[in-house]
């Protein structure tokens, strides 16, 4: 009697690398959304060229088995009966023991691997909510794009534009007209070349006016924290917008319009008016960025400790600002974290407007919640009161 033997390959076996790998770059953005805050605030990224692998702790992932307790003498995993739905048995790290405590443990613990991953699959993760915010349409500027669409075929051009299957596809239809079957006999008619052009995107003009104050009161804390939100401000409007222009302003008594390598490395000192950058971004929409024409963005940071005569002028010139722009950010650091206002910050509260948005940094990991506040979904579509 003839025997068979049936059986059935479980072909999901051969897609199991696929899905891991899948899910280990899930599990990798998962452990950096939730450690956003230090990671942006990492000094050696915002000192880096932008090129720099970031390294990520990762709890080991172990493939799903039956694990039994090594103290139960009886050796099987049945329960007494009286566990419910609902009931939690023991949790990890606890009555495990991860090696985790005030003194020296016996316990092993639970193994972590550094992921690395680019500065650019990072800055993705940190730009993928925010936007500029009330973006109107304003006077466009058409703006070429970095890429070409091929639109039409011509019997002529450079040969690296050859467009072959066509070509092929016209040799092979002159052979036929010929009573020739196939491919080959080549002449310069059957040539089919592609052209291009480059498309045009029209998008709306913005300004950012990025101020900051240098004076002798900035430390070496607040003088970090700010720069540390402008790296990261002007990382995201140069990845997000193309049409995107970006002012840096300094100030400390005397306010003056700087380049970015200064903006970022020069050192200053001096007493405080800020009122001059704020009459510094007036005078420059006045005279370059009309309101009819581009969307205007000013942001402030500075530790709060200005000249007490110059509030009330910050105050008047501010009110002038935000009737022209989109958003007007005031960012106040000031390193401990105590419910105390400075005189600046109290007297632009008082400016009531929706559009007007102001943080509150006592930490460096407060840099990416101000980001968010600045830039993310709800930004100057709330009332101004909170702080990051």
């Amino acid at each position: 009697m003839e025997t068979f033997s049936l059986s059935h390959d479980d072909w999901s076996l051969h897609r199991k690398g696929i899905v891991d790998q899948a899910r280990h770059k899930q599990k990798v953005k998962e452990a950096i959304r939730r450690n956003l805050a230090d990671i942006v605030s990492e000094q050696s990224i915002i000192t880096s060229d932008g090129k720099r692998l970031v390294r990520v702790p990762i709890r080991t992932l172990e493939q799903y088995k039956f694990r039994y307790d090594p103290n139960d003498k009886r050796g099987v995993g049945q329960g007494d009966g009286n566990t419910k739905v609902g009931d939690i048995l023991e949790r990890y790290g606890k009555s495990n023991g991860n090696g985790s405590g005030q003194q020296a443990g016996d316990q092993p613990g639970v193994d972590f691997y550094e992921a690395e991953i680019t500065f650019d699959e990072l800055a993705a993760l940190v730009f993928e909510d925010l936007s500029l915010p009330n973006l109107e349409e304003r006077r466009v500027r058409e703006l070429p794009a970095e890429t070409v669409r091929f639109t039409d075929i011509r019997r002529s051009g450079p040969f690296s534009n050859l467009d072959k299957r066509r070509t092929i596809r016209e040799n092979l239809r002159r052979n036929a007209l010929q009573g020739r079957r196939g491919f080959g006999r080549m002449e310069m008619d059957d040539l089919r070349f592609k052209t291009w052009e480059r498309d045009i995107r029209r998008e709306s003009n913005a300004v950012v006016f990025a101020m900051m104050d240098v004076s002798g009161s900035m430390g070496a804390f607040e003088k970090y924290v700010s720069r540390a939100f402008y790296y990261w401000m002007v990382r995201f409007l140069r990845t997000r917008y193309d049409s995107v222009e970006i002012v840096f302003i300094a100030h400390h008594t005397e306010a003056k319009q700087v380049s970015e390598e200064e903006f970022f490395t020069k050192g200053e000192s001096g007493g405080t008016k800020a009122s001059s950058a704020y009459q510094l971004a007036l005078d420059l929409v006045e005279q370059t960025y009309r309101p009819d024409d581009w969307n205007i963005y000013p942001f402030h940071f500075s530790d709060g400790d200005n000249w007490p005569s110059d509030n009330e002028v910050c105050v008047r010139l501010a009110t002038e600002l935000l009737r022209c722009s989109n958003l007007f950010g005031y960012g106040e650091i000031r390193q401990t974290r105590s419910t105390h206002q400075s005189s600046l910050m109290q007297a632009l509260r008082r400016l009531e407007s929706p559009k007007f948005v102001t943080v509150s940094i006592g930490d460096k990991a407060d840099v990416h919640p101000a980001l968010t506040r600045f830039f993310g979904a709800n930004a100057g579509k709330e009332a101004q009161r909170g702080a990051a």
